[in-house]
């Protein structure tokens, strides 16, 4: 990959970037800790944010033209239009006060999975969820304790998904028709592998490789989810890598989330990194299908 090149796009500076997608030539990603949505055109530049008036875990469209975001306040509909919001589920509102939404990305039947993270960090007090076509919200992962990356691969036979201090990634059996999950086995300890950091958000190409964005460890590794191993490593200057997606025309750019660190000063901190040269292309991001 003697091609590779590394650059900043857009001008934000986020306090703790999170859950890009790629969708319709833009590039959406959220700022937790900003409380920010934000779209960036790659080609353009052209950038517009949002103030979300809270932290905002992650964003996916809608097949409806608005846009589906989580965080505080639980799961939700936006219309960048007129800023309005609709509440569409909050299930840990009254049991679990110290908890938000985090990760979350839709199937490609248009179910929306979304998992929690305890900010207080108690172990097993967190949990995944999918919110259906019909909005009927389903628990589906309990005793998380920070959700994060997940995907499914192109057969749509399997979903892997993260809970970030486990250092693993889990596959499950995916059932498309109904939605079910089933046969957890990990598919990658990361325990096993020298690299720094922890996993965090998580991509897949259409090789059925998995990209995942070490936080604390200023990097994106990729996985083979058959045998656990290393593939490859991109190493950048911020230690904060938080999530990645794939996206551009060809669905062969790396686009790159990172946040601020609390102690480090790091100039390109905060900033979206975008990876050309890979040779790999992604896998296009399916919208929320609810009524």
């Amino acid at each position: 990959m003697s091609n590779l090149s590394i650059n900043t796009i857009g001008s934000r500076i986020s306090k703790w970037g999170e859950g890009p997608i790629y969708w319709e030539g833009h590039l959406y990603y959220v700022d937790i800790e900003g409380h920010a949505l934000v779209k960036l055109n790659p080609v353009s530049r052209e950038e517009f944010s949002w103030d979300m008036g809270e932290r905002i875990g992650t964003v996916v469209p809608s097949a409806s033209g608005d846009l589906i975001c989580a965080g505080d306040s639980g799961i939700y509909q936006f219309c960048p239009e007129t800023g309005l919001t609709t509440n569409l589920a909050d299930p840990e509102a009254d049991k679990r006060p110290d908890n938000r939404f985090n990760d979350g990305k839709c199937d490609s039947a248009g179910r929306f999975w979304a998992g929690t993270i305890s900010t207080v960090k108690k172990q097993g007090d967190a949990n995944l969820y999918q919110l259906d076509q019909g909005g009927t919200i389903h628990l589906k992962i309990t005793g998380v304790t920070n959700s994060n990356g997940i995907c499914w691969n192109d057969s749509l036979q399997s979903m892997y998904y993260i809970d970030t201090p486990s250092q693993k990634v889990m596959v499950y059996h995916y059932d498309r028709l109904s939605g079910d999950i089933s046969n957890a086995r990990t598919a990658v300890d990361f325990k096993d592998l020298d690299v720094d950091g922890s996993p965090d958000g998580m991509t897949i190409d259409s090789n059925g490789l998995l990209w995942v964005a070490m936080c604390h460890g200023g990097a994106v590794v990729c996985v083979n989810p058959e045998d656990g191993q290393l593939v490859n490593k991109i190493d950048f200057p911020c230690v904060e890598t938080t999530a990645c997606t794939f996206g551009g025309d060809r669905l062969d750019r790396l686009f790159v989330t990172t946040g601020v660190h609390k102690t480090l000063e790091e100039p390109n901190a905060g900033s979206v990194f975008v990876v050309d040269g890979l040779g790999v292309q992604g896998l296009p991001a399916n919208p929320y299908r609810g009524k």
